[in-house]
């Protein structure tokens, strides 16, 4: 068996290839909220909270081109997880009242989640956890993912 991640590491930051560079930092920054902490000649880092960056925006390899085929291999999506109920629900009414779409929502039974599509297609889930003590296990303890479709209004409601 391979050694483990130790507790404490954590996803240090996202890169993503966009077509439209100042498109992109535009969503991200007036719709979802990120700062932007540097630019580069078709890049921009992106942060919350004073971090030196959670995202990256790329546009060297990728401007002005069309992104790739749903079914191709590669990002599914990734996930904002917010710290609490108010932050969570400030988030997307936020992004909602921005023009942002959420094409769906579920309720994990440990996490609720709220997805919407940047301008390049990528999908970006808006996340709140539950506390672990709440969270899902069967009889020897092992992590039940329990998903469930719900409407965004159940999401806000439920993300206590």
């Amino acid at each position: 068996m391979s050694q483990p991640i130790l507790a404490g590491a954590q996803i240090g930051h996202v890169h993503l290839k966009v077509s439209d560079l100042a498109r992109s930092e535009s969503f991200y920054e007036d719709v979802l909220g990120f700062t932007t902490t540097m630019r580069g000649d078709g890049l921009v880092f992106m942060s919350f909270g004073g971090y030196h960056h959670h995202l990256a925006l790329n546009s060297t390899m990728s401007e002005g081109r069309e992104p790739p085929p749903e079914d191709r291999p590669g990002l599914l999506h990734f996930a904002i997880l917010y710290p609490d109920h108010r932050t969570f629900v400030a988030a997307v009414r936020r992004a909602a009242d921005r023009g942002a779409v959420f094409h769906r929502a579920s309720d994990y039974g440990y996490s609720v989640a709220a997805y919407t599509k940047d301008p390049d297609g990528i999908e970006i889930e808006l996340a709140r956890d539950r506390a672990r003590e709440e969270w899902p296990r069967d009889a020897s303890g092992e992590l039940l993912r329990t998903p469930e479709r719900i409407t965004l209004k159940e999401a806000l409601e439920r993300s206590h």
